[in-house]
């Protein structure tokens, strides 16, 4: 079982930078696929960016690329996205997840971390 653990959201201007950490335990996670999901009040959650198990193969959503980056490091059970040039509408509860990159194939979920962008 993977417990997951997300940190690093908060209230920044737009333009600004964040990145978020989450931390995993369980010694299987570096088996899994991770990936980080969104959900801004009132909408369904939506896919943000995935990685696959070893770290070789990033996606992301059309509406991130070239802005975010995923990355993980298996040796510490982490994963993590760096977000930059970040917009107000990307206001949102970040989760990190394991599993697949739709939420019907995610198996564990994180509690979320908030990012609030103003403008």
């Amino acid at each position: 079982q993977v417990q997951l653990a997300e940190s690093g959201g908060g209230l920044v201007q737009a333009g600004a930078s964040l990145r978020l950490s989450c931390a995993a335990s369980g010694r299987t996670f570096s088996n899994y696929d991770a990936g980080w999901f969104r959900q801004a009040p009132g909408k369904e959650r939506e896919f943000v960016a995935g990685i696959r198990w070893n770290g070789r193969q990033t996606y992301y959503a059309d509406s991130v690329k070239g802005r975010f980056t995923i990355s993980r490091d298996n040796a510490k059970n982490a994963v993590y996205l760096q977000m930059n040039s970040l917009k107000p509408d990307e206001t949102a509860v970040y989760y990190c997840a394991v599993g697949g990159y739709t939420v019907p194939d995610v198996f564990t979920w994180g509690q979320g971390t908030r990012v609030t962008v103003s403008s």
